[in-house]
Formats: structure tokens, sequence, C-alpha cells
């Protein structure tokens, strides 16, 4: 059997934490910045991390 590729969209937008959790980043955040607050703007700049529903799915793309 051949092995199981990885996702290349998932590979590019999520990343592994140390505990194996999965971080993401936030959208809204590429463009049309002028109108959004710098709060608003911070705060979409830094990571999250999945609920563990999504995990589970992005974890087969990742072939984990």
């Amino acid at each position: 059997m051949p092995k199981m590729k990885t996702n290349a969209g998932a590979k590019k937008r999520f990343e592994f934490t140390g505990t194996g959790k999965i971080k993401r980043k936030h959208a809204y955040h590429s463009h049309i910045l002028t109108k959004k607050t710098k709060k608003r703007k911070r705060i979409l700049d830094s990571t999250a991390i999945l609920t563990p529903g999504d995990a589970a799915k992005v974890k087969k793309l990742l072939v984990k």
C-alpha cells in the first residue's frame, strides 16, 4: 500500500504545538484593515487553538 499524502492546503495553514494541539490563524486579517480598530487587529494577529472537533478533521488531513 502507498503512503497517505498530507493535504497541501492544510500543511500551509496549521501547525502542531509541543503538546500535540493544533494552532490556527484568525481570519479577516489580510486586507481592508483601515476600518478595523488597533485592538481588533492585534487580537486577529495572534494564533488560536483548534476546537477538538475541528482538530480531529485536520489531523486526518495532516496524516498524524
